[in-house]
């Protein structure tokens, strides 16, 4: 179950299903309507072995996962009703896929996703300890012997579960907790039975009570018993489009994390959904991976749309780039390029798609239909330099240009080298080039092109495709010539013009320790006595500080500038920097900033080259 997962009324459009609250669930958890398992009926399997594993999440994740076919009103898919596909035959055919097809390239985690412990009615089911248990019916042979087959074949085996202590398994606060002498249900809410979650399909946990972390470490105990090697942990707050201190789950998160930590077993812990940002160090500090965004899916007739989420990706992902690393992920969902007519995207926008990610570094795990998967998927999702990207050391990239319909994002490489894409956002074909000036450096570059698996030669200060409607091209540019000589203007100087509310503030990110704020309601910031050489188009450095993505008009002397969407730098203590193209002419210039009638980012500095 993912973040609107089960819970978008029938016949909701894609923009506002994605962020209705689905009645279903609800319904079906609220009326308690639960099944206890007796204990002779549980699953009582003996510990699995767990296997020898590098550092958990050294690498972002790669694998596959149910929820995108689950979620799907694509033909055939959910023959018994909505969500139906998830059953123990459908998950070991595309475990068995997975082997066959992507496990040499990196994949490897089969991850269940929601309604495992409930019945295509959605009738959940609990043992006598309060703790889900499989539906007999989706997995008539329960979840160790799913885990066990997935591990036969080499592969890693994941699971699910909505934060908080499900309704369903109060039973009037009088279920014990197992492995926890005198605790029971009653002993872990708080007495109000206030709710939490993205769904409020659960009550909140109070680990004030030490019976709190008993119940958490019995369900991590379950998992590492049935072999389970990846928990994802939905609904969680702040996010999941919930705020306030009900929905605030990051003691759950550290709760879990403490409990997986003694369960004997390396488990991969992923949170989901739309995470609040302003807690990015305590998902860093508990998980190895966090869902930034809602879903990707479309809840319609294909898997996706590229109005319904996917696009939103390139507005929403730069906020998050400095928070990634080894450890730890920016999830961007699920990647369902394999298999065009069931995605419901055109092949440029599939290409569009897995290059976005891969520069992300996010977790990389389909959605599709393994067994159907069509040659220009299995060409997208096998591409070993492109994968290479997505694994790699590098830092996450981020744009390098503002964010308008054509961009270019890039990272520098190890080596030296620079990742770099282009993206055209637009609804009709487009050029976009990349400047050598926007990496710091000019002249000759050698290109290599990563989806096309091909050396394109030499480049001399940039490249330039154009592209089909959200298209893009991916490639790895390696710097011939010499490092780009620039003079830096700062924001807060005396020589400069400010007018409306625009001021100096501190900052501590910044290069000078200070900025220009406030500016907004055509507020103004005016660099003066910009100098060069000689006349030509220069590529401008501006520095920033924005905590969400904000516009600004730029223009030099007395054009007329051009409304330029800088990307969030994720708070507003982070700089970070984008390129423009300005006409400067020989001699002394102005650039100038104007907020217009909206909110502009605050300013650090300019860079400008010392020649075209």
């Amino acid at each position: 179950m993912r973040s609107s997962s089960f819970f978008t009324m029938p016949g909701a459009t894609p923009r506002s299903g994605r962020r209705a609250i689905r009645a279903v669930l609800v319904i079906a958890l609220t009326a308690g309507v639960a099944t206890a398992v007796p204990a002779a009926q549980a699953e009582t399997p003996t510990p699995a072995a767990a296997p020898a594993t590098t550092a958990l999440a050294a690498k972002p994740f790669m694998g596959w996962s149910s929820w995108s076919m689950q979620s799907s009103k694509y033909p055939g898919l959910n023959p018994d009703g909505d969500y139906s596909y998830l059953t123990e035959a459908n998950i070991l055919k595309q475990a068995d896929a997975l082997a066959a097809k992507l496990k040499p390239y990196g994949y490897e985690y089969v991850n269940i996703d929601a309604g495992w412990w409930m019945d295509k009615t959605w009738k959940s089911g609990f043992d006598q300890y309060g703790r889900q248990t499989p539906d007999p019916v989706r997995f008539p042979s329960g979840m160790k012997s799913v885990a066990d087959h997935i591990h036969s074949k080499g592969l890693k085996a994941g699971i699910y579960l909505p934060v908080g202590l499900e309704k369903g398994a109060y039973n009037d606060g009088k279920t014990p907790i197992w492995n926890a002498e005198g605790c029971t249900t009653a002993d872990i809410v708080y007495s109000d039975l206030r709710t939490t979650n993205g769904w409020d399909s659960a009550y909140k946990i109070d680990f004030s009570n030490p019976c709190a972390q008993k119940y958490v470490d019995s369900q991590a105990q379950q998992f590492a018993d049935w072999g389970y090697d990846f928990l994802k942990l939905d609904g969680v707050g702040p996010g999941s489009f919930k705020s306030g201190d009900q929905y605030n789950n990051v003691a759950d998160v550290a709760a879990w994390q403490k409990a997986i930590a003694t369960a004997g077993r390396p488990i991969h812990f992923e949170v989901s959904w739309s995470l609040d940002i302003a807690h990015a160090a305590d998902w860093k500090q508990y998980s190895n991976g966090w869902r930034i965004d809602t879903d990707v899916e479309c809840y319609c007739n294909t898997l996706v749309t590229w109005e319904n989420s996917v696009e939103d990706r390139w507005d929403d992902s730069p906020a998050w780039s400095n928070k990634a690393g080894p450890g730890g992920w920016n999830d961007l969902d699920a990647i369902d390029v394999g298999n065009g007519e069931m995605d419901g995207l055109t092949k440029a926008e599939r290409q569009s798609y897995m290059t976005l990610w891969a520069i992300n570094k996010s977790p990389l795990y389909t959605g599709d239909d393994l067994t159907k998967l069509d040659s220009y998927g299995v060409s997208l999702l096998t591409n070993k330099e492109v994968i290479a990207v997505d694994q790699s050391a590098s830092p996450v990239a981020r744009p390098v240009t503002s964010v308008n319909d054509q961009q270019v994002w890039g990272s520098k490489n190890a080596d030296g080298s620079y990742t770099v894409a282009l993206f055209n956002l637009g609804e009709s074909p487009a050029a976009v080039t990349a400047n050598w000036a926007s990496f710091g450096f000019t002249g000759n570059a050698s290109v290599r092109d990563l989806w096309n698996k091909s050396n394109l030669g030499t480049y001399q200060n940039k490249i330039t495709a154009t592209l089909p409607a959200h298209g893009s091209r991916l490639f790895t540019v390696k710097p011939g010539g010499t490092t780009l000589a620039t003079t830096s203007y700062e924001a807060e100087a005396p020589a400069n013009t400010l007018s409306g509310n625009a001021s100096v503030g501190g900052c501590d990110a910044c290069s000078g320790g200070k900025k220009v704020g406030n500016l907004y309601s055509g507020g103004k910031l005016q660099f003066n006595d910009v100098t060069v050489k000689k006349d030509g188009i220069y590529t401008v450095k501006i520095a920033y500080v924005s905590g969400d993505a904000r516009s600004v008009n730029v223009f030099s002397n007395s054009g007329n500038g051009t409304s330029q969407k800088f990307p969030s730098t994720g708070d507003w203590s982070t700089a970070e920097t984008i390129s423009v193209q300005l006409a400067l002419k020989a001699g002394t210039n102005t650039i100038t900033l104007d907020s217009g009638s909206g909110y502009a980012p605050d300013i650090d500095r300019i860079v400008v080259p010392q020649s075209v």
